[in-house]
């Protein structure tokens, strides 16, 4: 991991269009502004854990082909 020392206001770059900005500090805590393009995603680390997770559990779901076909039927 590579760690920098920043002050507020400055900022740190990933890449060409990533920026990281120190907002604010207060203690433990970190107020953090991010520029980057729309198409990037960006996510709390632990949202992203959580994500990722549910994605892995609805990948190794067990569908049975006849309860689709009943589910998207349509109502008469």
């Amino acid at each position: 991991m590579l760690v920098l020392t920043r002050k507020k206001g400055q900022s740190i770059m990933i890449g060409d269009e990533i920026e990281l900005t120190i907002i604010e500090t207060e203690g433990e805590t970190v107020k953090v502004g991010i520029s980057a393009p729309k198409e990037v995603q960006v996510y709390r680390s632990e949202v992203y854990e959580a994500i990722k997770l549910s994605n892995q559990e609805a990948a190794n779901l067990k569908v049975d082909p006849t309860k689709l076909h009943t589910l998207f039927q349509k109502k008469t």
